[in-house]
């Protein structure tokens, strides 16, 4: 099955534990205020390729990703191309390579069960999955990505269900995603996942505007500074605030 893809990135640092071997799939529904790639939300571009042709260009540098390092898909939205996603990873674990997905989610359909029979495979294949939750709130999510969050948070619940690692990722974004009372309402959603292994807190940055100059996109959030670094420990202190207040109440709840 092939894939459509945007490009490869051999040493990749931000995508997973340890150095990552990055597939960028072309497709995406959502239409994030912030994405750096809107050259990927098209689903007809990209490039077809084999996933035998990615895990050759993986071995090339393997002895680079040995060391807790992997394989990581982004776009992109990687659920958007499931039949090629499991033959993908079905030869990665052939060959004991670390999988891991970055997805928004967005693609899950709970009500679905020929995805949900897929996804099912898929997560077996699976040893990370990194959840980009743009936004707690559904009308601010919309706002934000011109999607709902509604199947996002469910397809957090499918994760712990089949108990598949998770780390959560969220952009902080000044005026927009910034606020305490939603930073902490995350924090309190996540905490009831025993799979949760890390929080990214990521801070804003104008790095992706020229893309949209030169796609002839309109930049929805021009004008918004980037992210200050010390606001940001700030405010990944209110999203742990609220997975501590979480964890504390499904204690108390355990012990009765």
């Amino acid at each position: 099955m092939q894939g459509r893809i945007h490009s490869l990135e051999s040493f990749g640092t931000v995508d997973g534990p340890g150095t990552r071997f990055v597939v960028f799939v072309q497709g995406c529904p959502m239409r994030c205020a912030y994405c750096h790639n809107p050259d990927t939300w098209s689903m007809n571009g990209g490039t077809l390729m084999e996933p035998s042709y990615i895990i050759e260009q993986y071995e090339r540098n393997e002895p680079f990703y040995a060391n807790g390092g992997g394989l990581t898909v982004t776009g992109g939205e990687p659920l958007m191309q499931l039949d090629f996603l499991l033959d993908l990873f079905t030869l990665a674990k052939e060959k004991n390579i670390h999988t891991c997905i970055d997805t928004s989610g967005i693609a899950y359909n709970p009500d679905s069960l020929p995805q949900r029979e897929k996804l099912d495979r898929l997560m077996e294949l699976t040893d990370l999955v990194m959840l980009d939750i743009k936004h707690i709130d559904p009308d601010k999510h919309r706002e934000l990505t011109l999607q709902p969050n509604t199947n996002i948070l469910k397809f957090a619940e499918y994760l712990a269900e089949k108990n598949v690692d998770m780390w959560i990722r969220h952009v902080v974004v000044p005026g927009i995603t910034d606020d305490d009372k939603y930073l902490f309402d995350l924090g309190y959603y996540i905490g009831q996942f025993h799979n949760l292994k890390a929080l990214d807190v990521l801070p804003y940055h104008t790095m992706g505007v020229k893309k949209y100059e030169s796609l002839g996109i309109e930049y929805r959030l021009k004008g918004v500074p980037p992210m200050d670094q010390k606001k940001l420990l700030e405010k990944k202190q209110v999203i742990l605030n609220g997975i501590k207040k979480r964890r504390g109440e499904l204690e108390s709840e355990f012990e009765k």
